[in-house]
């Protein structure tokens, strides 16, 4: 079965650099982003933690959880956090998950749920596709996923704007335009009439075609 948006992340239990998690209530009321990465100790991933690192009070401020995850065991985690730091500039102070007997990374569909064995001897090129961005609503169901190819560091700014743009269509009708940000106009979805748009923004809208109806930002 394919993982898709909508459909409710897998729950599980595993070891991380912070301790034992059940996923589904780490998580709690909040938001999440689990993000994997194919091998300790490689380049293009220790840019990324790094960076991470430095945007997570960006995803506190969110209610948004973040957790890492690759097969290397929790002790690889550690050691390789302070090269992280050394480069980066910023402390990892959220978990990583060490998914040696590749639990996790199957339930996800990063490998194939026939895979054998676990994470001794796998190379990055063996776990080239576990690369994934899952953001996870408090509904516990998937709200973004993305995969990308190890050669190419993640836009973890994108994702942040995916997690404002989640966040504000869940409260309010409306959806986010391309390269939409923060503050700008949304749009009025279409399963509100124009009787029912005027009550709900009496200062009006703009609306270059009749089923495109621009408005501030109700959360501004």
């Amino acid at each position: 079965m394919t993982l898709r948006i909508n459909d409710e992340a897998p729950d599980f239990t595993a070891e991380t650099t912070e301790g034992a998690i059940s996923f589904h209530d780490w998580i709690g009321d909040g938001w999440a982003m689990l993000f994997s990465h194919p091998k300790d100790f490689t380049p293009v991933c220790t840019t990324e933690l790094g960076y991470m690192a430095g945007l997570k009070p960006e995803f506190d401020k969110r209610n948004c959880k973040i957790i890492g995850l690759s097969v290397d065991p929790v002790e690889n985690h550690a050691a390789w956090a302070k090269d992280i730091e050394d480069v980066q500039g910023h402390a990892v102070t959220y978990p990583m998950i060490g998914d040696t007997d590749l639990a996790v990374a199957k339930q996800y569909e990063m490998l194939p749920a026939d895979e054998s064995g676990g994470s001794d001897g796998r190379t990055a090129v063996n776990n080239a596709t576990v690369r994934t961005v899952f953001l996870i609503g408090p509904d516990k169901k998937i709200k973004l996923s993305l995969t990308y190819p190890m050669s190419t560091g993640r836009n973890f700014d994108e994702v942040l704007r995916v997690l404002d743009s989640c966040q504000l269509t869940a409260q309010h009708q409306v959806a986010t335009p391309v390269n939409w940000k923060k503050g700008e106009d949304v749009i009025i979805v279409p399963a509100i009439s124009d009787e029912d748009a005027k009550a709900k923004y009496p200062d009006g809208w703009t609306a270059p075609k009749p089923y495109l109806r621009f408005v501030a930002d109700p959360s501004s």
